[in-house]
């Protein structure tokens, strides 16, 4: 029981006598987390301390940890999230789960929510995610299939990097209206600085493992972006389209 709603409803239950203190006990217990097999213990009371329910990090993981943590989250009818997950495994969860989203290029697998994945994508809303090259894709789709799991209006503009920056400047009109701009960048990195310098908005910057040599899968555009001389710029993860997301999500729900 991870729904506000229905927690109230039990509260209330008790308290006209309807039911007992030992059989909302029986339930209650169950809300800090779940104990299943195979190592999984599922956070079920996320939800009501953070707003967004546990979502599903598919690495690492085997095909019956990812069955079980699915059907158990998706127990309460609650929609479901599964990131960074392989071809492999997604063929997998989608034979068991047809009516599920499922996005191999941007890793994501999701039950209850359609993701809104396929071009031609929206190029505005409250949040924009632009990408340096079209090599960033991937984790700019998983960025962008998060904000549409948590019904944050999003749009995704790509291939506008330094090494043709006027392809950036017809969009700059549409990148003003949005509330908050995830910007995904590997090589150098140098596209979060560029669009920072340019407008006021708070930037989120991903850096990706998308490069040559010295790129050391990531590590170079994550150092440049840490030591971006552009105010108002923050910096994930190499590759955590995810996580820049769900930040925005947080910023976003918190003016709301």
């Amino acid at each position: 029981m991870n729904n506000p709603d229905k927690l109230l409803q039990l509260l209330q239950s008790v308290a006209k006598g309807e039911s007992s203190p030992e059989q909302a006990l029986e339930i209650l217990q169950y809300l800090p987390y779940k104990e299943l097999s195979h190592g999984i213990c599922l956070d079920s009371h996320r939800h009501i301390r953070t707003g967004q329910g546990e979502v599903i990090f598919a690495g690492g993981k085997n095909q019956v940890q990812l069955r079980q943590s699915i059907k158990e989250l998706h127990s309460n009818n609650y929609p479901v999230l599964v990131t960074k997950i392989s071809q492999n495994d997604g063929d997998f969860l989608y034979s068991l789960f047809p009516q599920a989203s499922y996005f191999p290029e941007a890793k994501l697998f999701s039950l209850g929510k359609d993701l809104c994945l396929t071009p031609p994508w929206k190029q505005s809303g409250q949040v924009v995610v632009v990408t340096a090259g079209s090599s960033d894709l991937p984790v700019a789709l998983e960025a962008l299939g998060t904000l549409n799991f948590y019904d944050i209006p999003a749009g995704l503009i790509s291939d506008v990097g330094v090494a043709g920056l006027h392809r950036l400047t017809p969009h700059l009109s549409s990148l003003k209206q949005a509330k908050l701009l995830i910007v995904v960048a590997g090589m150098e990195g140098a596209l979060p600085s560029v669009i920072s310098g340019f407008l006021g908005q708070p930037i989120l910057a991903v850096p990706t493992s998308i490069g040559y040599g010295v790129h050391l899968h990531g590590l170079t555009p994550l150092l440049a972006m840490l030591n971006s001389c552009a105010p108002g710029m923050s910096v994930v993860n190499i590759d955590n389209g995810f996580g820049a997301a769900l930040m925005a999500v947080k910023i976003i729900n918190s003016f709301q």
